[in-house]
């Protein structure tokens, strides 16, 4: 039996512990062979030299990543903790600091932080159109947005265009009080929240009233061309195939484009095709065009949004597997009647 006490010296004992000592329950449950004890801003282990050794690895990716950012979600505890391998760890521990994507207000950093989300910002770092489709909670916008923000503070370009369809979820938007940008406003809302995280108020106001930053909803878009901009289509999954195809021959020279979407919340009526699709079919080797596809490995929301993904994946497989079988069933009934 050995014992290791490890010092919590330059981070937040009840960050690192969780609310009620969830994080700390999830140490635990990643090394149950051994005793962990937590005494103010200690931690106490005790078990096999082994075990306490590559505990004592994982705490100390924990440590730097609260000395570097101050704040960890028990989402990012528990991925942490289950990354084994070097590619893993530096999603979360970053050795290169200008994998900082933009210094937000009060020197909050945004950064890749998932294998998928890097290999967004590579591909975009390479090529004018990306395509970026994946499930809720994957970063998807937001790392749009952040690669956006950097490319206007870089002066790469001179203006940020974002734009979705809006489609009703639902609910009607003649239902919806005040004017047509009220009505409007709560469809763009995520472009809004995305945009608080990463520029000051004071100047993100006036990128706004000068247009240097421009939400819109994708109907306004028609008959633009869009130069030295970096635009971003959000919720592409409601386009049809006019409006995705309008939208794609918008981009004038200089200019960047990310498309997102997710397969699983297309709001379409159930007689019309999303129109992303057969864009992302029809344009998967043009040269300049680059595809990436997320998954519920990339969620850095709450850590239930990961297993409500595999959830309903796996009811989506079952699903197709019983109505393959039934299929199967009706055609070899078919073809027992033929032939009596």
């Amino acid at each position: 039996m050995t014992e290791t006490i490890i010092n919590l010296e330059n981070v937040n004992p009840i960050e690192f512990f969780g609310v009620n000592n969830g994080k700390l329950d999830i140490l635990k449950k990643k090394f149950p062979l051994l005793k962990i004890l937590s005494r103010g801003t200690q931690i106490k282990l005790s078990g096999a030299s082994e075990q306490i050794e590559e505990a004592k690895e994982k705490i100390d990716l924990l440590i730097k990543y609260l000395e570097r950012s101050g704040h960890m979600s028990e989402n990012y505890f528990s991925q942490v903790l289950g990354g084994d391998d070097e590619k893993s760890i530096d999603n979360f521990i970053d050795r290169n600091p200008n994998d900082v994507l933009v210094f937000g207000p009060n020197g909050k950093t945004i950064r890749a932080r998932t294998a998928n989300q890097k290999l967004m910002v590579q591909a975009c770092d390479k090529n004018d159109i990306v395509f970026a489709i994946g499930p809720a909670g994957t970063g998807k916008t937001y790392t749009a947005v952040a690669l956006a923000v950097r490319a206007l503070k870089n002066k790469l370009v001179k203006k940020i265009i974002l734009t979705r369809p809006a489609v009703e979820a639902g609910e009607s938007l003649g239902f919806l009080p005040g004017d047509l940008k009220e009505k409007i406003d709560p469809y763009l809302r995520p472009l809004y929240d995305a945009l608080d995280d990463m520029i000051p108020a004071d100047k993100l106001a006036y990128y706004m009233s000068t247009r240097i930053i421009e939400i819109a909803p994708l109907a306004y878009m028609r008959g633009r061309t869009l130069d030295n901009a970096f635009i971003i289509l959000d919720e592409a999954q409601n386009t049809n195939d006019l409006q995705i195809k309008m939208f794609l021959t918008r981009i004038g020279p200089n200019a960047k484009a990310i498309i997102t979407g997710d397969p699983t919340q297309v709001d379409l009526p159930k007689n019309m095709q999303s129109g992303l699709w057969r864009a992302s079919r029809l344009l998967k080797n043009i040269d300049g065009i680059s595809h990436i596809e997320l998954d519920e490995e990339d969620v850095v929301r709450h850590k239930l949004v990961k297993a409500i993904i595999k959830a309903y994946n796996k009811d989506d497989k079952d699903t197709m597997e019983e109505k393959e079988a039934a299929q199967k069933n009706r055609n070899r009934t078919d073809h027992i009647y033929k032939n009596i």
